[in-house]
């Protein structure tokens, strides 16, 4: 059977658990709710996701389904509905389960809401914020995002032009967003926003936008080169009154806030960087046995030995410092540096182990019939969100006093 059928998606999900079993990272905790989310992505995700693909978009009621099974808000407290929990290792099993299921638009909204925004709620709501949001985002009945960049502002935060005007009890948004993961599917979206114009990083806020309030709009679902199941909208806030009891933390502080939580988001996307890489090295293993040429097997010519030999290298060698990054990540003491580190090199490695995988594939894997096809499209923007690679090379290189 070829790859893309759904026995070599259950194999690689196999293959996934049976590598995870020898990695010390992991407990049998770990191991048991990688087993049931497994079981949900064979069941919930896999059947379906080519349909939403087609569709540009995922149903917002796999936030739900995920939440019955515990598989989102792991980190929100028990009282509020959540799994109490601030073991990110919990995390990193839903990243490379969704990996190795080849799912990756439908995936990213998920992850974006455990990993990226969730932290955001639970660091910065007061009491009555938390009554208000958290079970919902436990539950995943509350779909959530963050809306950052701008048409005109990528990188550069303490550059956004979106305002927020106070005016007694409320604040007054304008402004527009652009490529804002979750967007479409949404109800509650951080908005970072300037308070103080006159300010750079001290005039920085963060207000939670929430569905159906009156000049806020959403325009088109934007057309990707990948992950076409993912969401992936421009916001607009046209005298968006939002109440001051919407606003996340302290006004002027969301510079901080911001960056506080940078470090976790980009290991995220390192730990579903370097499973992508494993999961195309399984799927290509599995091809090159099967595919024959020159009345050979193809995995019998030298050069895709190699070629597997330096990939599954590249995989294992990368895969140790992630696995460093996250326990350092659980003890608090993960540096913006570290985590810039893992984000740049393992989104490259991402590009490169798929790229190199779907070589070995010829005309097949430029089908997106072919899950290693539709990895390779999925991978391109990886190096990109989250902080460019040229953005983490520049944080590396002042961590060494450059």
């Amino acid at each position: 059977m070829l790859p893309g059928r759904p026995d070599l998606l259950a194999r690689a999900l196999a293959l996934s658990v049976a590598f995870c079993a020898v990695r010390s990272l992991y407990n049998e905790d770990h191991e048991a709710f990688r087993e049931s989310f497994a079981t949900f992505v064979a069941k919930e995700l896999t059947p379906h996701y080519l349909d939403w693909e087609k569709a540009g978009i995922a149903p917002r009621d796999i936030f739900a389904s995920a939440g019955q099974y515990g598989f989102v808000g792991m980190a929100v407290p028990e009282q509020y509905g959540g799994g109490g929990t601030n073991d990110f290792r919990f995390n990193a099993v839903i990243c490379e389960e969704l990996a190795a299921a080849g799912i990756s638009g439908a995936g990213l909204g998920i992850t974006l809401h455990n990993d990226i925004t969730t932290p955001y709620f639970i660091e910065y709501c007061n009491e009555e914020q938390s009554q208000r949001w958290l079970p919902g985002v436990a539950s995943g009945n509350l779909i959530t995002a963050i809306a950052m960049t701008e048409p005109g502002t990528g990188s550069d935060l303490a550059s956004i032009a979106t305002t927020a005007e106070r005016d007694g009890d409320q604040y007054i948004l304008n402004g527009s967003k652009t490529f804002i993961t979750n967007g479409i599917n949404a109800d509650l979206v951080i908005v970072a926003c300037k308070t103080d114009p006159t300010a750079r990083h001290g005039g920085m806020s963060l207000l939670v936008v929430e569905r159906g309030m009156p000049g806020f709009e959403r325009g088109r679902n934007l057309e990707k080169v990948g992950m076409h199941s993912q969401d992936t909208a421009e916001l607009y806030f046209n005298d968006v009154r939002v109440p001051v009891a919407n606003r996340l933390g302290d006004e002027g502080k969301a510079f901080h806030y911001l960056t506080s939580n940078l470090a976790q988001e980009r290991l995220s996307i390192a730990i579903t960087g370097v499973a992508a890489a494993r999961a195309a090295l399984s799927w290509t293993v599995d091809y090159v046995k099967e595919r024959k040429a020159f009345g050979q097997s193809i995995s019998n010519f030298q050069n895709t030995k190699f070629v597997l030999a330096e990939v599954a290298t590249s995989v294992d060698v990368a895969q140790a410092y992630v696995d460093q990054c996250i326990l350092k990540l659980n003890e608090g003491d993960l540096t913006p540096a570290e985590a810039a580190q893992a984000k740049y090199w393992c989104t490259e490695l991402q590009k490169t182990a798929v790229d190199r995988c779907l070589q070995l594939f010829g005309g097949y894997g430029y089908m997106l019939e072919y899950p290693i096809g539709r990895a390779y499209a999925d991978a391109r923007i990886t190096s990109i969100y989250g902080g460019t690679t040229e953005v983490m090379k520049t944080i590396i290189a002042k961590s060494l006093g450059l």
